[in-house]
């Protein structure tokens, strides 16, 4: 069986509207949120490895310093769970045939979105009512 070449970011671009989601399209999804998803994981991996690796030093300012940057990359490899969390939910709506399209409205979310977004769950439109919400009532 051949492997059909995925799309580049232009040939998505230039695909029609009838041509949304279709198979090449969520292939050229896939497999960019299953790269993220491999980044994301050796992040993680990389920072245990680092965590591990600490040695404990004599001098108060270094120890401190060193303290500082490990809660940092602590802080940025929780940022990064979530969206792996986030990244994993996408890779399982392309499965069951939902991705590309808004959790709230049922349109589709647009391949541009989806570019700067993979894991977006909502078009624009409705992201946008409920920043506003967010915004006009709090969280």
């Amino acid at each position: 069986m051949a492997t059909k070449k995925l799309l580049t970011v232009d040939e998505l671009l230039a695909m029609s509207e009838d041509d949304y989601m279709n198979e090449r399209q969520l292939a050229f999804f896939r497999d960019r949120l299953q790269k993220m998803e491999a980044e994301l994981r050796a992040n993680a991996e990389e920072t245990t490895v680092n965590l591990r690796e600490t040695t404990m030093v004599p001098d108060p300012a270094d120890r401190a310093t060193i303290e500082e940057e490990h809660a940092l990359e602590l802080r940025t490899r929780d940022r990064e769970r979530k969206l792996l969390k986030k990244v994993q939910a996408a890779i399982v709506r392309i499965d069951n045939d939902e991705y590309g399209y808004c959790e709230e409205t049922g349109d589709p979310i647009g391949v541009s979105r989806l570019l700067a977004r993979p894991t977006a769950t909502l078009s624009l439109e409705a992201q946008q009512r409920r920043e506003l919400k967010q915004k006009m009532y709090g969280d």
